[in-house]
């Protein structure tokens, strides 16, 4: 699967986010490295604070299906990343994430979305 084809996955899975607050609909398509694509969507909650991103909830999932760091190659996002997930990506070693920024779709590695991260 392309990086392209990863975003375009993403975009199409937006549409089933929960954001009723914000309107913001956000979606994110990991690919493991063994070919499989798990979804995320962001999922607000009246109390803000608890929402959740959508990059979070894609490697959520993965990790309820059995994958864990290093188990994931790429993400798609409809957004650019936060920095919280630009740290849940550096731990999961991703190896990019395609996202559009000013309207261009970019590839970044995990290290250059966030060149100073936490590791225990």
């Amino acid at each position: 699967m392309t990086d392209r084809e990863l975003y375009e996955r993403a975009v199409a899975v937006a549409q089933r986010a929960y954001a009723p607050y914000s309107s913001y609909l956000v979606g994110a398509a990991v690919l493991l490295r063994d070919g499989r694509v798990v979804e995320g969507v962001n999922v607000e909650n009246a109390a803000y604070p608890l929402g959740i991103c959508a990059e979070k909830s894609a490697l959520s999932a993965a990790v309820v299906a059995g994958y864990g760091p290093g188990d994931v190659e790429a993400i798609g996002i409809t957004a650019s990343p936060c920095g919280g997930c630009r740290q849940w990506l550096h731990e999961f070693r991703l190896d990019r994430a395609t996202y559009l920024h000013d309207g261009e779709l970019v590839t970044r590695s995990a290290a250059e979305l966030l060149p100073d991260t936490w590791s225990l």
